[in-house]
């Protein structure tokens, strides 16, 4: 996976990372990818560039088998607008790592928006970054991210919930959601249903 999105052509680029880890979920991933590379590349009214970003640079493998590149170091990355924090099996881990949960934390004192996808809440939640906030996760471990911080207000059945600094989604499918939100809010609804027209993310029957 490359860089996406339109070469910044000056300072007024907004830099949007997509987090990349050891057994992350693919579509936790791709999802929010393909959302906000779309937008950038073709819709956005500014100059966009969506890159990834990872503990080490190179290839990463990802839940089920598939291999993604992370394009960039935590520590080198460029300052980030905007970071997607994917779940999966490999949070397990970082909820645990210390110097993962406390980059995180400084990206936040940053204003670096953070946007979780499935059990990448649990992370932000480890980190001590929900505490009193409304979250959600996937809906198979709503209890967990309860019980990892109890003052979070846990809102299950909604596929996001933004808390301005800090959206969270729920599980898997719901991160591509919750990115047509975030274009909304970075560039207007017709900018959000334009990306969902173009990559034909439709809510129909089976029929």
């Amino acid at each position: 996976m490359s860089e996406s999105g339109r070469a910044p052509a000056n300072d007024d680029a907004l830099t949007l990372g997509v987090l990349v880890f050891e057994d992350a979920e693919e579509l936790d991933v791709v999802g929010p990818w393909e959302v906000l590379g779309f937008w950038a590349a073709h819709i956005a009214s500014r100059p966009v560039r969506v890159l990834t970003v990872g503990q080490g640079a190179g290839v990463v493998r990802c839940a089920k088998g598939l291999g993604l590149v992370a394009g960039h170091e935590l520590a080198t990355a460029p300052p980030l607008d905007l970071l997607v924090h994917p779940g999966g099996d490999g949070t397990r881990a970082l909820a645990k790592d210390g110097p993962h949960l406390a980059w995180l934390r400084e990206l936040h004192q940053q204003g670096t928006v953070l946007a979780s996808v499935c059990t990448g809440s649990l992370v932000l939640a480890a980190a001590g970054l929900l505490t009193g906030r409304p979250a959600t996760t996937h809906r198979g471990y709503l209890d967990k991210l309860a019980k990892i911080d109890p003052t979070i207000d846990v809102h299950a059945g909604q596929r996001y919930v933004d808390d301005g600094d800090i959206i969270t989604s729920a599980g898997v499918s719901a991160g591509i959601d919750m990115a047509l939100h975030l274009v909304h809010r970075l560039d207007g609804a017709e900018a959000s249903e334009q990306t969902r027209d173009g990559i034909q993310y439709e809510v129909r029957g089976t029929g």
